[in-house]
């Protein structure tokens, strides 16, 4: 069956990473047709370009012959007019890893639509056929196909190769293709199915991957359903599309799936302990947080986003909300769905509010700005970056938990803001296509708790406001006990509390790392004991008081030196050899720790566990 508009997609070329694509056009635009490739893809604030990879194009009539095809600009391709259907031929290079673009070899192919399939100008709403065909070779034998999308004959087999439907452009681009030896495991959440489709190959617990992400996905769907009602998710059927690697981490949000990026190592072991390891915790965490987005951004939406300009900048200054609150609740979820403990989870707490704490860029950005400014610097980081911004998703974090537990003390809660804005617009997207406008989250959450919070949202968000201390008053509130102590080691990223720091590391005021040659400078803090010293980043250290400089004994001989007397360092810049004189320092207090001083708290309790 043929619909307006018909993709096919061939595996042809593995070792080459090419995918070969036949884009063809029942009823092409008269006086010529425009074709256009998106420059960003949802959920990824960064322009990204991906029409660079069209390594060829033409366009052919319906007699078969060749029609001009020119380009108008980077993303825009302009075809002549022809009598009846046009082809589209192009080859499209697809050798990116991460879950943003596409990726092709013997082993997997991974198509985000977005980065391969072209748009027809003036027909986005039109149907959509896409198939995906592999060649007829060894290479792709036993493979299947899993996406979000339906099949176009209902009575395809499930996880083949059968030609997929989108209703629209739109959805094609939401909807992420993954090809290979897949491993399928299903779970019901709330009377929706779930797929776990897992590529790359692993030796993990499955089965204890499912029921930790079950518990995760019926806490979520449980917090956001109407008390009227059953629970009910958002979608008919969702897949976690999970590619294990040797070292990968990432995940990026659609409407009925994500596609996610992890290590092999963060899968559970089959004789793990009761508590998730910091690896599987971390990969349980994705899993809540792209999930969370459908409801914190797939619906419930900035207007900016609704519908998106694939060829822009789409600028909000709410991305604190979207991405700042999902990062809050993410960890939370794990904690009200009982797969991690809550000392894990305040453990966790304080291990972000560490980092922010360590970051001087938290405290030169707003929530605001940061926001605004994602598309030239959160997608765009520098060895300068943590002396220069924010992060919407810590920061933004922590912004969600402070106002939570200053809500919690009077008797509300963030939970009750996130149900209004669901219940008021974000559960109606799929009808309305309606987004938030830039002043409207904040109004709806002052509607639900009062506009007294009117300064709290101007102090926090669109100052660089210090977040750590209330929010250390109000986690003492909920009975914990908080700590602000010196770094203990250069593996110190904070979360537990410390009775007693021995010997506190000196603070050098720089990042570093292995080096062939010695200790690599990575990043010079504003204000430290490098800059003042004079380091740049890139310099390599090669030796520390007349002793070579080796990066695995850098603790050791950082808690032998002096703090009254400057440390003469050598090092590269370059190709030329310098000496620098470090005055090492007192560590400043920046490392929070977090621990239980009441046991039975009945407002930790309906914090934490909430139903």
């Amino acid at each position: 069956m043929s619909l307006a508009i018909n993709y096919k997609i061939f595996l042809r070329q593995p070792d080459a990473h090419l995918l070969d694509v036949e884009l063809v056009v029942n009823e092409p635009n008269p006086t010529g047709q425009q074709l256009f490739l998106p420059t960003w893809i949802p959920g990824s604030y960064l322009i990204r370009e991906f029409s660079r990879q069209i390594v060829s194009i033409e366009a052919v009539n319906a007699a078969g012959e060749l029609v001009d095809i020119q380009k108008l600009e980077k993303s825009t391709w302009q075809v002549a007019p022809v009598a009846g259907a046009l082809t589209i031929r192009y080859q499209v290079y697809a050798f990116d890893e991460s879950v943003r673009t596409a990726y092709f070899d013997r082993d997997r192919a991974f198509i985000n639509p977005a980065a391969v399939c072209l748009a027809v100008v003036g027909q986005e709403d039109q149907p959509i056929a896409l198939t995906v065909t592999p060649d007829h070779t060894s290479f792709f034998e036993n493979w299947q196909l899993a996406t979000g999308l339906d099949y176009l004959d209902n009575q395809a087999a499930e996880w083949s190769f059968a030609t997929l439907a989108a209703k629209n452009y739109d959805q094609l681009v939401d909807c992420p293709i993954e090809c290979g030896q897949l491993d399928i495991l299903s779970f019901d959440a709330c009377g929706t199915p779930h797929y776990m489709v897992i590529s790359g190959g692993h030796y993990g617990d499955a089965n204890r991957l499912i029921q930790d992400t079950k518990k995760i996905c019926e806490t979520q769907i449980r917090f956001f359903a109407d008390a009227k009602d059953s629970p009910r998710a958002p979608y008919s059927r969702y897949l976690f599309l999970l590619y294990l690697t040797h070292d990968g981490y990432g995940g990026l949000e659609h409407r009925n799936s994500t596609a996610l990026i992890a290590s092999r190592g963060d899968m559970p072991a089959f004789d793990a302990e009761e508590q998730p390891n910091a690896g599987y915790q971390q990969l349980l965490g994705l899993i809540s947080h792209e999930y969370f987005h459908n409801w914190n951004v797939k619906r419930l939406k900035p207007a900016a986003y609704a519908p998106y300009d694939l060829a822009n900048e789409a600028y909000s200054r709410l991305l604190w909300a979207f991405e700042g609150i999902t990062s809050y609740y993410d960890d939370l979820m794990l904690a009200r769905s009982g797969v991690i403990s809550e000392q894990l989870y305040i453990e966790t707490l304080a291990k972000n509010m560490t980092a922010t704490l360590r970051s001087p860029g938290a405290r030169k950005q707003s929530l605001e700005d940061a926001s605004f400014d994602a598309w030239i610097k959160y997608y765009r980081q520098d060895e300068n970056s943590p002396n220069a911004l924010a992060s919407y998703y810590v920061k933004g974090g922590l912004f969600a938990c402070l106002l939570d537990l200053t809500l919690r003390q009077e008797g509300k809660s963030l939970d009750d803001i996130m149900l209004a804005l669901w219940h008021r617009v974000g559960k109606f997207f799929d009808e309305s296509g309606k987004g938030l406008q830039e002043s409207e989250w904040e109004s709806i959450a002052l509607d639900v708790i009062g506009d007294a919070y009117q300064s709290f949202f101007d102090t926090h968000l669109r100052t660089p406001s210090d977040l750590i201390t209330p929010l250390l008053d109000g986690l003492a509130f909920m009975g914990l006990t908080t700590q602000l102590r010196p770094v203990e080691s250069l593996a110190d990223k904070g979360g537990k509390w410390v009775d007693a720091v021995k010997k506190p590391l000196p603070a050098i005021g720089m990042r570093l790392g292995a080096d062939a040659l010695g200790i690599k400078v990575q990043g010079v803090v504003n204000g430290g004991a490098g800059e003042a010293a004079g380091f740049h980043v890139g310099d390599i250290m090669i030796a520390i008081d007349g002793v070579k400089a080796v990066h695995s004994q850098l603790e050791n001989v950082l808690t032998r030196l002096p703090l009254d007397k400057p440390v003469t360092i050598h090092a590269f810049r370059k190709e030329k050899l310098k000496t620098f004189n470090l005055q090492l320092r007192c560590p400043a207090a920046d490392t929070v720790g977090l621990k239980v001083n009441q046991e039975e708290h009945a407002d930790r309790k309906a914090w934490l566990f909430a139903k």
